[in-house]
């Protein structure tokens, strides 16, 4: 694990960003989808559940804040007489409850309502989620010169107190050619680094800029062309000193990142590869881990490996869920602990396991002696893997294994050579012993989506069993492979030795 990252991420806390940008309100409706309109051809959804959520620049807020760090909000929501719309009410209650400051918000004054976003989301069997059509509020176009003026005016208020500007640019309006450039100008003056998270419109705007911190998509369209890989790096080192920034970061998915300085050469930075379940709000994640890393006094390499981390989180969560610091600082130890083996005391597992759990994987759990490892264990093992995103073994201790009465010579090898020898296999990500005589208190612990057993027996004999599915998880029996248990390998061995 890199010291000098977390050194960083011991720096985020009370960084302050100043946000301007497009604020959203996303409007969710869930609903499990069980028939066909008898008037369309067209699913029929039965609410059974709606949410809000922050959206745009909104959920770069969150993110922000979840880092650790302070934000200033300026925008435009809609209302009339001053007085915001209902969605503007609702973006400003998220932010303000969440500990954003709002005041920068402002009602606009051209009778433009606050973007809303509402999608619907059909649900097979209560769980598979998909979204079935989105619906948008807007009126995309520059603000009014005079709300222009008042937006100018809340940044220069509030740029002497923070660390860096952040320019969440969705296209909508509020960040027009003139206010962006002005912004630019300001935080130039006074000191400030400015990262932008461009739209696909013109780029001459952001022409000045600390950072920007595009996709390959919206590269190719600053460019105003395709590029391929060998051209990607000198293409996008073109761009940046055409307009004048400091540097360039393009996010390129599962092939991590492109960083383009002045002065620098290029250079890549992978991405851990995980299942990506939802890419929505990814590159809100990447905008804002850079911004406060940055403000952070993070170098702009330490910037990318972060910013990395917590895109790859982002695109493993259904729609926008802000990634904390504690995430980050999780990912940070998991990196230092891949080359230390893969076993883990019960507090260090259930901490890992809540994270991943929160990323949206699937624990599988099961357990045993493995006291000499055999082709039954493997497949065993492979099989239990293959029931979902990660697979916990629970080892019987000695003290376990010999308190079950197996025989004098049981266990044969020592927990430390069992558990190593478990661990070296692909199919299993975390080993963790336990010293009592039943595996019940572990399971309650760890707490499975699927509990796991090979034998030739029912599901209601799994120990466990039962309290799993009453948490609404699932047990599997796995058959043994024929001729193969510990005890006939060690009759094996016996009877040759005898015979020798």
């Amino acid at each position: 694990m890199d010291g000098a990252l977390l050194n960083v991420m011991d720096r985020l806390a009370g960084r302050r960003v100043l946000l301007v940008g497009d604020f959203m309100l996303d409007r969710y409706v869930f609903g499990d989808a069980e028939r066909i309109s008898p008037e369309a051809p067209v699913p029929v959804l039965r609410v059974v559940e709606r949410q809000d959520r922050l959206g745009g620049a909104g959920f770069v807020a969150l993110n922000v804040l979840a880092l650790g760090a302070h934000v200033t909000c300026v925008g435009l929501v809609g209302g009339a007489d001053g007085f915001p719309d209902a969605f503007g009410r609702r973006i400003r209650e998220l932010l303000s409850e969440s500990g954003a400051d709002v005041d920068g918000l402002l009602v606009a004054g051209d009778a433009r309502p606050t973007i809303t976003k509402t999608r619907l989301v059909g649900l097979a069997e209560h769980r598979h989620r998909q979204q079935v059509l989105r619906i948008d509020d807007e009126v995309v176009r520059p603000p009014a010169a005079e709300d222009g003026a008042r937006l100018l005016e809340r940044c220069r208020a509030a740029i002497s107190t923070c660390d860096v500007v952040c320019l969440e640019d969705y296209g909508k309006g509020v960040l027009s050619d003139e206010i962006c450039a002005q912004i630019i100008r300001l935080a130039s003056s006074t000191g400030k680094p400015t990262v932008v998270d461009p739209a696909r419109v013109t780029w001459d705007k952001y022409r000045g800029a600390s950072v920007m911190t595009p996709n390959r998509a919206e590269l190719e369209h600053g460019l105003g062309r395709r590029v391929d890989e060998t051209e990607l790096p000198a293409a996008a080192g073109d761009l940046a000193r055409r307009l004048s920034l400091a540097a360039l970061i393009v996010t390129l998915g599962r092939d991590g990142a492109l960083l383009v300085r002045d002065g620098g050469e290029p250079r890549r930075f992978p991405v851990r590869p995980r299942a990506v379940y939802d890419n929505t709000g990814a590159g809100d994640a990447v905008l804002a881990m850079t911004t406060v890393a940055l403000a952070a006094a993070a170098s702009l390499e330490q910037a990318v490996e972060l910013a990395n981390m917590a895109g790859g989180l982002e695109v493993s969560k259904f729609g926008c869920v802000p990634i904390t610091r504690n995430e980050i600082l999780h990912e940070l130890h998991q990196a230092r602990e891949a080359g230390a083996g893969k076993l883990r005391r019960l507090p260090e597992l259930l901490a890992e396991l809540q994270a991943r759990r929160a990323r949206g994987e699937t624990v599988v759990f099961t357990n045993g002696c493995f006291d000499l490892l055999h082709p039954g264990h493997v497949d065993l093992l492979e099989r239990a893997r293959a029931e979902g995103s990660l697979l916990v073994v629970g080892l019987n201790s000695d003290a376990s294994v010999r308190a079950q009465n197996k025989g004098g010579d049981r266990p044969v090898r020592r927990e430390q050579h069992r558990a190593r020898m478990i661990a070296a296999l692909a199919a299993v990500d975390y080993v963790v012993l336990f010293d009592e005589p039943s595996v019940l208190s572990l399971v309650h612990s760890v707490a499975p989506d699927v509990l796991v057993k090979g034998g030739d027996y029912g599901p209601e004999a799994v120990i466990g069993g039962d309290w799993v599915r009453s948490k609404g998880g699932r047990v599997v029996v796995t058959p043994m492979l024929e001729d193969f248990s510990t005890t006939s390998e060690l009759d094996r061995i016996r009877a040759a030795s005898r015979k020798g």
